[in-house]
């Protein structure tokens, strides 16, 4: 059953949300060549403490860090490291964070430097398939309706959907129901109801759709080619949605 959140819990989500959001403007001054994941790591949970929160992601199913940090070919779940940043990476965050038990979770991709055309298409029009499934959302249409306006923005843009990660809800606990894939059809899945929290987050790639898990963690493209990855948490209200992890 997908959970109704109370206004309570709703005040709760927001301060999460507005927590992670304000990590991920203190990371973006650090983004340059020369720094390693690892140091964002360490700034990111200091922030995370300082607004007496707890990092979402730490100790999760046992990841060791406060944040994913994926490189290029890397999609989701980058454990910081001593890599040090280099012209032209891209770069995943994904930032999670738990105030007053209650979740918010957001993921950008940056490029370090100016990027490559190939690069810049892929993150530009990631983001863009984000607020594409976004823009659609409100009390009555189904959980399908996002995930086929998710798939149609991508397949014309002739980018890979990575069909076996999704997003999913979020309160309470970081990972709750439903699934939320990035492709799909109209009018199926769950009805969506005001007060439902839902973590939508596409993850594409400029090539295959295949992927390997490379390590404990690191889930990579199978063919090298590079990845991005957008996530925002919202919430379904009755006239459309609100973004909750923004400033």
């Amino acid at each position: 059953m997908i959970n109704i959140k109370t206004q309570e819990e709703i005040k709760l989500m927001k301060r999460a949300g507005q927590i992670v959001y304000k990590t991920h403007q203190y990371l973006k001054e650090y983004l340059k060549p020369g720094v390693t994941t690892n140091q964002l790591n360490k700034l990111a949970e200091e922030y995370i403490l300082s607004q007496k929160a707890k990092p979402s992601f730490k100790g999760l199913g046992g990841y060791p860090k406060t944040i994913c940090t994926s490189i290029n070919e890397e999609i989701v779940h980058g454990v910081p490291s001593d890599y040090k940043l280099k012209e032209n990476d891209v770069i995943s965050i994904d930032i999670g964070a738990c105030y007053q038990g209650y979740h918010g979770d957001s993921a950008y991709t940056y490029i370090i430097g100016k990027g490559t055309k190939e690069a810049n298409y892929l993150v530009n029009h990631t983001e863009k398939a984000l607020y594409e499934g976004l823009k659609i959302i409100r009390e009555g249409i189904r959980l399908g309706d996002i995930s086929h306006q998710i798939e149609t923005y991508a397949n014309k843009y002739k980018l890979s959907i990575v069909r076996g990660l999704v997003g999913h809800g979020i309160g309470k606990n970081l990972h709750e129901v439903p699934d939320v894939p990035n492709y799909g059809h109209k009018g199926m899945g769950p009805l969506l109801k005001a007060g439902m929290t839902l973590a939508i987050e596409p993850m594409l790639t400029l090539g295959s759709e295949q992927i390997n898990l490379t390590s404990k963690w690191v889930i990579t493209t199978q063919d090298k080619s590079l990845a991005a990855h957008f996530e925002h948490t919202v919430l379904v209200t009755k006239e459309g949605y609100e973004i909750l992890t923004k400033g």
